[in-house]
């Protein structure tokens, strides 16, 4: 069943939206309900990896309550992220509890962020709770090559995940990290299989999040230099799309299909941001590349209503920074500490 909702009911007048100091409204809240992922990506996480204890992370039932307290001030997106979501015990319960703002019209998506692995078994249930487009993070197609980048991932339940949400009728996004030396050599193929299959691709700069064995120069791969590739075999369509994160797209003429670009170096993407991010543990981070974070859970449990809950969101949003300050080098010291795993992907 899903969890206990904090208000079955959207609001009758219309939410004050939530408005950073550079006149940005706030519409979209991406959610980490984990840091746990059964994955351990190269670009994302160290082989071993300490986790987080359970007790320090919000319960469905807080979580509920902190995505209704957004949807209630004007956020129309949330989106679910890890870690790896699906791997967290009674996740659906989740979906099935934010689903119901949906019925209402208080908010316009509920979406998930997945490596792929245990979607065939969830593809259903989300599909039944109002999930119409998911992203998959999948940065090659090569089984083997599949296995270096995860460590130790199966590519097959991947594909499997894959087909399962297609045939509930959700559309597919591939998210794929440009990693130098690695799977430059392929991203046209990755393109054309993403296209055929009726799937929108995007392609990330990795991030300099998080201390890494691997130096972050090392794996970096401008997109810049990606799409002028691009142009010597395909005709590329700037369009005006924008799905509510940082990706600006273009049209690939000889596909029909549409590519995303999102460049957190090469060309920053602040100026327009939306968006805020939840963490497990109930920090809410106003910018992905800075360190300031508010803490919701001491609101959350101090009280049952939400009048502390509410002021601590209003007094970080005023906070909001214009933007991230991403730089990569031979110093390889991470832009934050934190690994993208604990922020949420």
């Amino acid at each position: 069943m899903p969890v206990t909702a904090a208000s079955d009911l959207a609001p009758l007048t219309p939410p004050t939206p939530l408005i950073d100091p550079f006149g940005r409204i706030v519409t979209y809240l991406r959610v980490s309900v984990t840091d746990r992922c059964d994955l351990r990506c190269v670009y994302c996480m160290s082989e071993d990896m300490t986790f987080l204890p359970k007790r320090d992370l919000l319960t469905l039932e807080e979580l509920d309550r902190v995505c209704t307290a957004f949807v209630e001030k004007g956020v129309r997106k949330l989106r679910i992220t890890g870690g790896e979501p699906l791997v967290r015990r009674d996740i659906m319960r989740l979906f099935g509890s934010l689903s119901r703002h949906l019925h209402t019209g208080a908010l316009n998506e509920l979406t998930v962020t997945t490596n792929g692995s245990q979607l065939a078994r969830h593809a259903g249930d989300l599909a039944s709770y109002g999930v119409r487009r998911i992203n998959v993070s999948l940065d090659t197609l090569d089984p083997d090559k599949f296995n270096r980048i995860t460590r130790w991932g199966d590519f097959s339940k991947v594909m499997d995940g894959i087909d399962a949400a297609q045939a509930h009728g959700m559309h597919v996004k591939i998210n794929a990290v440009a990693l130098k030396g690695v799977n430059d050599d392929e991203i046209e193929t990755m393109i054309e299989w993403a296209h055929g299959r009726g799937m929108d691709m995007t392609l990330i700069e990795v991030m300099p999040l998080g201390e890494m064995e691997v130096a972050r120069v090392d794996q970096f791969l401008p997109l810049s230099i990606v799409r002028a590739r691009l142009l010597d075999r395909y005709t590329l369509e700037d369009l005006p799309d924008r799905t509510g994160g940082p990706a600006r797209y273009v049209r690939v003429k000889e596909t029909g299909g549409r590519l995303g670009f999102i460049t957190p170096l090469t060309h920053n993407f602040c100026e327009a941001c939306n968006r805020v991010r939840l963490t497990c543990t109930g920090k809410l981070y106003m910018c992905l590349g800075q360190e300031d974070a508010a803490d919701l859970r001491t609101p959350l449990r101090l009280s049952e209503g939400n009048e502390r809950l509410n002021q601590t969101i209003e007094d970080a949003i005023a906070r909001k920074p214009k933007g991230h300050d991403f730089v990569i080098d031979r110093r390889n010291r991470p832009a934050v500490g934190r690994h993208m795993s604990v922020t949420g992907g």
